[in-house]
């Protein structure tokens, strides 16, 4: 019997050992996101669409390793998103927040109200001053109230999207030109954003372009209302040629379809009118009415940003899934890097990276403005068109009807001032 020497033995036992101990390595701990969202209700279609975008944009930072936070972070740790449904009240929101906090989310992310948003930045405010050992940070993706960026500006909030502000002066870079307007009808949702909206397109209104007449103003009931022929009668019979609205989700597709049904023939200066129903619901009767107001466009004509949009429509290949926003992308590898570059997930540390954040990606940038948390970029305005027109590669949603871009307003240009008075915390 052959016998191995006792050196040969131990060599043995250290080789067994290897694969048992490499196996037993601990899998690096996810880095907790949470959103915060409306998943069921009147608006559940809108927190699924930013859910897809989300989901999409922390696969590709996982994909390439995940957040790299060197050795002593812990090592490479992958982005994994936690899904709170808010279903549209904000009572619901605040309670999410505290389940994802005691989930262990670092990072929250919200957008679609304004007003959830600024009752979420007074409940982290308190939070992190009462508990500094587990502070978190909100990321915000499409609320879009000027105050919060303004008077509610907080240290712990950074806000992606263009504010309504922001928004309503690159309408106005279109609407300013067209000379045959005479008169316009302001509908919104009676809340923060809602008022804001119209507030804003009133001012705008009367300094760039004072011949035009408000011929009607209304808010009404946010996620409510089921029937806007009553509403859409008003529009019609008010000789409105034109109507400026920041209506989403289905207070757009259901104002638009009853505009359609009485028979309105006037344009829609929207904020979202490129997605979520809203071209389908149109349909021939939008074609040179519509335009809509965004962040980036799939018919924005550079190759990168074809590549991004067919990308997304490979990984969502269903004509309802096509809502896509370069801004959540951004959003997303922003907070990667500014993790990356502090080196840990101190929120803190963090934040004042998310500060210097300054982003390229698909051939579009944008950079955090420090002072207030607003997220500088270009924006672009597109008219509907069908598919295949010229400037028209791209449909929505299977719709058969897309946006042709038709102004681009550079980031410099979109730039708003801001009265935020920022508080930040002692370290």
């Amino acid at each position: 019997m052959f016998i191995l020497p006792r050196w040969a033995l131990k060599l043995l036992a250290v080789a067994l050992c290897v694969p048992t101990l490499a196996m037993a390595q601990p899998t690096p701990a996810p880095i907790k996101v949470a959103m915060i969202e409306s998943l069921s209700g009147p608006f559940g279609n809108t927190g699924e669409a930013v859910s897809r975008n989300l989901i999409w944009a922390m696969e590709r930072v996982n994909a390439r390793g995940g957040v790299k936070l060197g050795v002593a972070g812990g090592g490479a740790r992958p982005l994994a998103l936690e899904r709170y449904d808010s279903k549209g009240q904000t009572e619901e929101a605040l309670s999410a927040l505290k389940s994802a906090i005691d989930d262990g989310a670092q990072f929250i992310m919200q957008g679609n109200s304004s007003a959830t948003a600024a009752a979420l930045i007074e409940a982290i405010n308190k939070h992190n001053e009462r508990e500094p050992g587990k502070r978190v940070v909100f990321l915000n993706y499409s609320a879009v109230d000027p105050i919060l960026t303004n008077e509610k500006c907080s240290f712990w909030h950074f806000r992606f999207d263009a504010h309504a502000d922001m928004r309503m002066s690159a309408l106005m870079e279109v609407l300013k030109d067209d000379k045959a307007l005479k008169s316009v009808y302001i509908i919104g949702q009676d809340y923060s954003f809602g008022h804001a909206v119209a507030r804003e397109a009133k001012r705008q209104l009367g300094v760039l372009r004072p011949d035009v007449q408000l011929v009607g103003e209304e808010l009404h009931p946010i996620g409510r209302v089921k029937d806007f022929l009553p509403y859409a009668a008003k529009i019609k019979s008010s000789g409105a040629q034109a109507v400026i609205t920041g209506n989403f989700g289905n207070d757009l597709t259901l104002l638009v379809k009853a505009a359609k049904e009485v028979g309105f023939e006037g344009k829609f200066y929207t904020f979202y009118g490129n997605a979520l129903g809203a071209p389908a619901a149109i349909g021939d009767a939008g074609i040179g009415r519509v335009v809509a107001v965004a962040d980036w466009l799939p018919n924005v004509q550079t190759a990168q940003s074809e590549a991004f949009y067919q990308s997304f429509r490979q990984r969502f290949p269903k004509p309802a899934d096509d809502y896509v926003h370069m801004r959540m992308q951004l959003m997303v590898e922003s907070l990667a890097q500014a993790i990356e570059k502090a080196g840990t997930t101190n929120s803190i540390a963090v934040a004042a990276q998310l500060e210097r954040a300054n982003i390229t990606f698909a051939s579009q940038s944008g950079a955090m403005r420090a002072s207030d948390h607003q997220f500088q970029q270009p924006l672009v305005v597109g008219m509907m068109d069908r598919q295949g027109a010229p400037g028209v590669k791209f449909d929505v949603e299977g719709s058969g009807y897309g946006f042709r871009v038709i102004k681009t307003i550079a980031a410099a240009s979109a730039e708003q001032p801001t009265s935020c008075k920022m508080q930040r915390p002692a370290q």
